[in-house]
């Protein structure tokens, strides 16, 4: 017996659900058109609605929503908290400070809570070995509270040893609140977090994925690494916990990373930063107090702003500080980063810049944990070489770093990558430092991993096999979208 004789209606019934499908498809196309996105990004969506039938629209509707304007931390919490958080004592910015210093400050100020923070002490840590056994000293020493915000806590060794560490503070009587990206952190055990609650650990999902809420959640990643003790210490940077940055594994060699332990007034931004993710995951707002230094806490004395970004906000802050740093820039360009994938904004202003005669230097890693994000980063390389930039391959393991250095007194660091992700889908958080000091620092480390990296010349760069250049073509169709 034929299907028709069985269900007299399914061809009607089937072109109905197409009709529907169809016209659903149109309007997810004209809402896609409608939000004005960037040129690029909008017709990677169109092409992915209209190459992938079904699978397209399910793909959209979990990954390309946008979440601007909405509000992590309610109107009245986030006043309260500015309260407890006063920035109002304007910093008399030196005289020696450049123009362009100035310029980024009263940007960053536009675009977030207005902040700058003198007198601060900032430890650079290269390895992961030195940062986690800084850190693990720290814990070991606090008093009164501790704040741990990661995108990803490994069930490792790395792992364990954190945790336990903080389970022993908890017992003691430290307050202890631990906020870990459910992604990111996706194999973090039931027992392992029962025996941290049993411990007195409040401990909380950032953006916890349900089969109900998956579509408007899992494409959203907390991907901050903040950490601040006793509101006299802190830590940012691109370091999880992970034996990878320590000892490595199987394939790679311990990845390199960078992260800053910061003490000074600048660590009051960074509990910010954590009050507003704590209270919009358990909507308790968070009132543990910072110190406030009468002297600098070293001799060191850095000018820093600390700067969130996230899709909820309204412009893409760190690409714009990214943005507005590379077109000031008059005689370097510095960058790390693992990833590649730059809006065309910020492609042009560094192409611009090496053609006008910067030095711009880009270092990525030679083989990355992601195929695909490899392919995408490769699909960029060619037309920046040939504007002169200098790009370089890391050879010694996984580059990790996320740095931008520009010319000899900024320079930003922190968990932002230089991708489409970072920009505009992650929530992400870097220091920003004025110094010419630190810079020179920084400088001194960029060109001490230079030691281990080869540079990529054109010639040989065109030599790669067809494939790969085809498959990278096609990745950097759907590269703002990854």
């Amino acid at each position: 017996m034929v299907l028709a004789e069985l269900f007299p209606y399914a061809n009607i019934v089937y072109n109905i659900l197409t009709v529907l499908y169809v016209l659903s498809v149109l309007a997810v196309i004209v809402v896609v058109l409608s939000e004005n996105r960037n040129p690029v990004k909008s017709m990677a969506w169109v092409l992915v609605l209209l190459l992938l039938p079904v699978l397209g629209l399910v793909i959209y509707l979990i990954f390309g929503r946008s979440l601007k304007g909405m509000r992590l931390i309610s109107r009245s919490d986030l006043r309260d908290l500015s309260h407890l958080n006063d920035y109002s004592e304007k910093v008399e910015l030196d005289e020696e400070l450049s123009d362009s210093s100035r310029q980024l400050i009263t940007l960053v100020n536009k675009l977030a809570v207005p902040h700058m923070f003198e007198g601060n002490d900032i430890e650079i840590f290269t390895s992961g070995q030195e940062k986690f056994d800084a850190l693990l000293r720290d814990i070991e020493d606090a008093k009164e509270y501790i704040h741990v915000q990661y995108f990803i806590i490994e069930h490792d060794e790395v792992g364990i040893q954190l945790l336990d560490a903080l389970m022993k503070k908890a017992r003691e009587g430290v307050q202890v609140r631990l906020l870990y990206d459910y992604i990111g952190s996706f194999y973090m055990r039931p027992k392992l977090l029962r025996q941290m609650r049993e411990s007195g650990i409040e401990v909380h999902p950032f953006l916890e994925v349900t089969l109900a809420n998956m579509a408007f959640r899992v494409n959203w990643r907390n991907h901050r690494k903040i950490v601040v003790i006793d509101g006299e210490v802190g830590y940012v940077g691109g370091m999880n916990i992970a034996n990878r940055y320590i000892t490595g594994d199987k394939r790679w060699k311990p990845w390199r990373d960078t992260h800053l332990r910061i003490s000074g007034e600048a660590v009051a931004a960074m509990q910010y930063s954590f009050a507003i993710d704590w209270n919009f995951t358990t909507r308790k707002l968070l009132t543990s107090p910072t110190l406030h230094y009468q002297e600098p806490p070293a001799s060191s004395d850095y000018l820093v702003q600390m700067m969130g970004s996230g899709p909820t906000n309204r412009w893409n802050n760190i690409s714009f500080v990214f943005f507005k740093a590379i077109t000031l820039a008059k005689n370097r360009i510095y960058v790390q980063t693992p990833y590649f994938l730059p809006s065309d904004s910020l492609l042009k202003a560094l192409q611009s810049a090496a053609l006008a005669g910067v030095d711009v230097r880009l270092m990525l890693p030679r083989k990355t944990d992601s195929v695909l994000l490899r392919l995408a980063t490769g699909s960029y390389i060619k037309e920046c070489l040939q504007s002169g930039m200098k790009i370089y391959f890391y050879d010694d393991g996984m580059m990790h770093a996320k740095v931008v250095l520009v010319d000899d007194e900024f320079v930003t660091t922190g968990s932002t990558n230089f991708d489409f992700r970072s920009f505009e889908h992650n929530f992400e958080f870097n220091a920003l430092i004025y110094s010419k000091e630190f810079n020179a620092k920084m400088k001194e480390i960029f060109e001490t991993d230079l030691e281990q990296c080869t540079r990529v010349r054109l010639s040989w760069w065109k030599k790669r096999p067809l494939m790969t250049k085809a498959l990278e073509s096609v990745i950097r169709l759907i590269s703002p979208i990854l």
